[in-house]
């Protein structure tokens, strides 16, 4: 194996490792960054270490170079962290609270601060917090030198700042039924290296003793409105104010590391000294005390916990092209954040023929995508950099697609951020689990089945690896955990609920639960194999056979994933093996093959196909499938066909006053014996 760099991983600083704000749907000005180096140690019992190991750089995994470790966790292992984290004392005593956020820490960990417990978490790919604040008090860290002195005894190595934070973590990978997406420990063909710890942004922050908890926002493009819920613990006066919708501007590739960066909003028909303050190193407007109403078309007050309604004197829906973002602040007592929300309906409408079409505020869109699993090869999944994101979105439009798959995976919210602010759409997949999958009848025998058009009821839990109870119940609180996470974000068009069946059960069922968390968003029931006839889409996959595929009446024909041509760069692969669906031995006859089978996907279009997926947007491993190597220095496709204009082609009859998915009937019929899956709450 040869182990490649990406220019920001080879750039990277210790010191300032994705410092960005890592939460832009609730931002706050006052926050403590906790990336950086930590103390980290393996052991075999579950025991606090005598002496640690070394350092570890945070938030990457052990296992990515980038982490200064590249050691695997395995599941009869146990990996601690400990790093020390600076308090005010003078904040907590004007009765501040002081919260721990970590984004995302695989697969299960507990959290002590100053040697007790504050928090326990399942769940590799989802953020958790917890108050720290009784931990961190003068009463409580009396014991504090004691605490030092002891540390200082096992590591030898101590800042003596602060209160004491340690994360034990294990992670099974693919040895339990716990969501791991594609990882496996012993990797190989489409399934990736396993990685485990704090592979997201780890921050604090002092609130109020009543806070804002959490901002929902229901935009209404039909009305021009928008609805806003602020949570908290009591239902006390909150002011929202609303800025003028902006767009953003980006800059050129510039630097030696061609890295995009962004510029600073603007508003169309304001004086440029009336644009709101910008922090050019957060990528948003500031949230902090000195918010003026600059640039505000409308504010409402009310009450927390009871939905707020104010109408938008300025209508400006969100596009690929012109992807408007509505900025709002909210002041609720001490405390104030900001948010943003953007105006928009994905639908699915029928054309004069009667085949129903996928449409972005009401005129059909169809959505040319690729298949994004973020990976790279010095962070795993954790990318190196805020740019990194950024030239992988950029790159794709350049191209010529409008749409990423988000592909068994969940990204920190900064992805969708971008996403959102550069015009991409995203349909997002949930993480898979279930115990070991028999590959010969998901794989194999699966594809000879969707040739055939038979249908497989997925209720033969053990073929679909999912026997366990635990586990069933385990992936519903993920999924409604996911949706709640990020229905906030504009850009997502689509739930991709299942993926060819690896740990799929009871898809109609899983549907119903979706909807009924985010009805105003498509549904891809089960992506690949295994259709249960709901959901919003027939979805196909096309490596082998030749394309077909009947419109249906109600749901709309997508191909959720094709091609997957592969082609090995010398110097840009880390593998002697690959695996692709195509092996090219060099550019030209990859991009003919490349070209002519975009051309054939256009030709369908016409057909009733609403949608396409390309495998994918980088090499992963040895799979060297992508448009770009694994280190994205080089681009292996040259160009997209021009497809057909489906705006003019079609003639959608549909209009911005019926974009509602949910009124319409979707096929999900309730499984008898499976309620109690709506007991399971977040």
């Amino acid at each position: 194996m040869e182990q490649l760099y990406t220019r920001w991983g080879r750039e990277l600083e210790s010191d300032h490792v994705l410092q960005e704000y890592p939460r832009p749907l609730l931002r706050r000005g006052n926050y403590v960054n906790l990336n950086g180096y930590w103390e980290y140690a393996f052991t075999k019992k579950f025991q606090r270490p005598e002496r640690y190991d070394g350092r570890i750089l945070v938030p990457f995994s052990p296992e990515s170079v980038l982490s200064g470790v590249g050691r695997q966790l395995k599941p009869d292992e146990y990996l601690w962290y400990r790093r020390f984290l600076p308090v005010e004392q003078e904040q907590l005593q004007k009765g501040f609270r002081m919260l721990l956020h970590f984004g995302a820490v695989d697969q299960a960990c507990r959290v002590y601060v100053n040697g007790k417990e504050a928090a326990k978490h399942t769940g590799g790919y989802l953020p958790f917090s917890a108050d720290i604040t009784q931990y961190c008090c003068k009463k409580d860290s009396d014991t504090e030198n004691e605490t030092k002195a002891a540390s200082e005894s096992r590591s030898g190595e101590t800042d003596g700042k602060g209160v004491e934070l340690v994360v034990a973590v294990r992670d099974l990978s693919d040895t339990s039924y716990h969501a791991r997406g594609k990882q496996k420990l012993k990797r190989g063909g489409m399934f990736y290296t396993a990685q485990s710890g704090i592979w997201q942004t780890v921050f604090a922050e002092y609130v109020p003793p009543v806070f804002i908890e959490k901002l929902v926002s229901e935009p209404d493009l039909n009305a021009g409105a928008v609805r806003i819920r602020v949570n908290a613990k009591k239902d006390i006066p909150v002011r929202i104010c609303v800025k003028e919708p902006a767009l953003y501007h980006r800059q050129e590739p510039c630097g030696k590391s061609a890295q995009y960066r962004e510029t600073e909003p603007y508003q169309e028909n304001v004086p440029s000294q009336d644009i709101p303050e910008h922090d050019k190193k957060n990528d948003t407007y500031i949230g902090n005390n000195n918010i003026n109403d600059i640039g505000v078309i409308a504010e409402k007050e009310g009450l927390a916990n009871h939905e707020i309604e104010i109408p938008l004197p300025i209508v400006r829906p969100w596009t690929c092209e012109t992807p408007y973002l509505y900025f709002y602040t909210v002041k609720m007592g001490e405390d104030e954040a900001e948010s943003y929300f953007a105006l928009r309906t994905f639908s699915i409408e029928k054309d004069r023929r009667g085949i129903p079409r996928i449409c972005l505020n009401g005129q059909v869109q169809f959505q040319n995508g690729v298949l994004d699993q973020g990976y790279w090869p010095d962070g795993l999944y954790t990318a190196p950099s805020d740019e990194a994101f950024i030239f992988d979105i950029l790159e794709m439009k350049k191209l010529g697609f409008n749409m990423l798959r988000k592909h068994i995976k969940i990204e920190p919210q900064r992805f969708y951020y971008h996403c959102d602010r550069l015009g991409m759409v995203v349909w997002q997949d949930m993480v898979n689990g279930g115990t070991h999958y028999k590959h010969w009848f998901v794989t194999y025998a699966a594809t000879l089945i969707s040739r055939k058009r038979f249908r497989m009821r997925d209720i033969c839990l053990p073929l679909l690896s999912r026997t366990h109870k635990a586990g069933r119940y385990e992936f519903v609180r993920e999924m409604k955990e996911t949706i709640a996470l990020l229905k906030g974000h504009p850009c997502i068009a689509a739930w991709v609920i299942f993926n060819e069946g690896w740990g799929q059960f009871q898809a109609e069922e899983m549907t119903r639960i979706a909807r009924s968390c985010d009805p105003g968003r498509l549904i891809d029931q089960a992506s690949g194999w295994f259709d249960q006839n709901g959901g919003d889409m027939q979805s196909i996959h096309h490596y082998f056979f030749s394309l077909q595929f009947a419109p249906e009446k109600e749901r709309v024909t997508v191909l959720s994933e094709f091609g997957g041509y592969s082609l090995r760069v010398p110097g840009h692969s880390a593998y002697k093996k690959l695996y692709g669906y195509g092996i090219h031995k060099d550019v030209k006859s990859l991009n003919a093959a490349f070209y002519e089978r975009m051309q054939r996907i256009g030709g369908n279009i016409p057909d009733g196909l609403c949608a396409s997926v390309y495998t994918q947007l980088s090499d992963v491993e040895e799979e060297v499938n992508g448009i770009f190597t694994c280190d994205r220095e080089v681009r292996k496709i040259d160009r997209l066909p021009d497809l057909p204009d489906s705006k003019e082609m079609l003639h959608c009859k549909a209009d911005a006053g019926n974009a509602d998915p949910a009124a319409e009937p979707h096929n999900d019929r309730s499984a008898s014996g499976f309620d109690q899956f709506d007991d399971v709450s977040i």
